[in-house]
């Protein structure tokens, strides 16, 4: 099978500043992406998942390994690779302020070699989509973020690129803003076909939008699945406690150092402790840390965990879930 993302067991290792010890920033990473995926890539701070980035777009040259997008390998043929592939970088860096709406996206169209006759008809079709048409003629400067955001991934879209890379792409949007870009970007999936790489850390974002993650940890991809069987992976794993006194300091410390939690207070001033595990036999471990004090346990409850719940688990466990996404 051909996919139109193909990285080939990529390593990258940088000295560390004032001393010649190396620092392995990814370690051996092999990930394919098929055309009309949407992919959620994650990771926390200084996983090895910036890093990555840059060497699929071409701005880092891997120490081994090899990456391809459709088919061109990129450390061979740069340029001829990233016609296939646009990028939306986190911050609204893809847009010229002083330019307004519809002067932006015909320059970055000029700038891909396309001509101004040719993409009338779509960059019309693009600005009434994302609902800019009473903004067309203003300078991008004076927009909100959210505008701004929609004009950077007008612009993506308009390159009419195989793979659209996506970097926070609802970073600091509102609600309702942030909603019309999730909608906006299924549509474009459905509609096109296209393939879109998300990196992100607004999980309702990934499980709402991106079928299937990849959560690298460390340098290494630590989780590579369907989002749905993610969530069964651990929805029996779940479990709120509601409590008839309050947590000591010692068996918050104790809990928050060993599992994912969450610590609240009801109306009835009762404390609900919500807990992840990863093996059954856990739970039996957390009932021996409430029995030490003696809080008294009014009811335990299976409960559904959501994805960031999930993501939580994955990387502060350490283990590996990589099962063979769908073909």
């Amino acid at each position: 099978m051909e996919y139109v993302v193909d990285i080939q067991n990529v390593k990258k290792s940088y000295r560390k500043r004032g001393s010649k010890d190396m620092i392995d920033a990814v370690k051996g990473i092999s990930l394919q992406v098929k055309k009309g995926e949407i992919v959620g890539l994650l990771g926390p701070n200084g996983a090895g998942k910036t890093t990555l980035i840059k060497m699929m777009c071409g701005l880092l040259i891997p120490n081994t390994g090899d990456v391809f997008i459709n088919g061109i390998n990129v450390l061979k043929k740069r340029n001829k690779a990233m016609e296939h592939i646009s990028v939306v970088l986190e911050g609204n860096r893809n847009i010229y302020w002083r330019l307004t709406v519809r002067e932006n996206l015909e320059y970055f169209a000029g700038n891909r070699g396309l001509a101004k006759k040719s993409i009338m008809e779509e960059l019309d079709y693009l600005i009434e989509k994302f609902r800019l048409k009473d903004k067309e003629n203003e300078m991008v400067k004076s927009l909100s973020r959210g505008m701004q955001q929609k004009v950077a991934i007008a612009i993506a879209l308009l390159a009419n690129t195989e793979v659209i890379f996506l970097d926070e792409p609802t970073l600091g949007l509102d609600i309702e803003t942030s909603y019309e870009i999730r909608k906006i970007l299924k549509d474009i999936v459905r509609e096109e076909n296209k393939t879109i790489i998300i990196s992100t850390h607004d999980m309702p974002v990934v499980q709402e939008l991106c079928e299937r993650v990849v959560i690298v940890n460390h340098g290494e991809i630590v989780a590579d699945n369907r989002v749905d069987e993610l969530l069964q992976l651990f929805e029996s794993k779940a479990y709120a406690f509601t409590l008839n006194k309050p947590l000591s300091k010692q068996q918050r410390t104790i809990l928050e150092t060993n599992y994912v939690v969450s610590i609240e207070s009801n109306e009835q001033n009762q404390t609900i402790l919500e807990v992840n595990i990863q093996q059954s036999d856990e739970l039996y471990k957390i009932m021996e840390i409430l029995a030490r004090e003696q809080t008294p346990i009014e009811k335990i409850d299976r409960t559904i965990v959501n994805f960031e719940q999930v993501f939580l688990n994955i990387v502060k466990g350490g283990q590996k879930h990589e099962v063979a996404h769908s073909s």
